[in-house]
């Protein structure tokens, strides 16, 4: 990364313009162009620094659900799998973690009884359970990755 895409990839974090041109006025808070700011986002996604560029909704409060859920996989299926889980569009992203639960990840969804078909789904292919962490309480925790 080159330091423009530093200040982009810093400066974008925790909030982008709610407005009829927002690239431009990003782009105008971090110095660029709106032509640069779109292609320098997009040579991002290509070489893989970014996976993700958009909103994140609390969908409990929008009708939804997000659910913690973990998994215990053997290292030998580890990384098919996770890539499996990665391709589900309920969820929301994955981790590994070393521990007898490997692998978690968050189910969300527009309802509860989807983000639950989607762990059966889930279950029914790769043959491992999936273990469910729901909520119990919330906590405001904001993340912030300085590159």
């Amino acid at each position: 990364m080159d330091e423009v895409e530093r200040r982009i990839t810093n400066g974008l974090q925790g909030g982008f313009p709610i407005c009829e041109r927002p690239f431009e006025v990003a782009a105008g808070a971090l110095g660029l162009d709106e032509a640069e700011l779109i292609e320098r986002i997009g040579k991002l996604f290509k070489t893989g620094v970014l996976t993700r560029f958009g909103p994140l909704f609390n969908a409990d409060r929008l009708g939804g659900a997000n659910v913690l859920a973990a998994m215990s996989l053997p290292e030998n299926d580890f990384d098919r799998i996770a890539a499996f889980i990665n391709a589900q569009p309920e969820i929301a992203h994955n981790y590994r973690r070393e521990h007898h639960f490997n692998l978690w990840f968050v189910g969300a969804a527009e309802t509860p009884e989807k983000v639950e078909s989607t762990f059966l789904y889930i279950e029914s292919v790769t043959g491992y359970p999936v273990y469910r962490f729901p909520k119990e309480r919330e906590f405001f925790v904001e993340l912030k990755l300085k590159v």
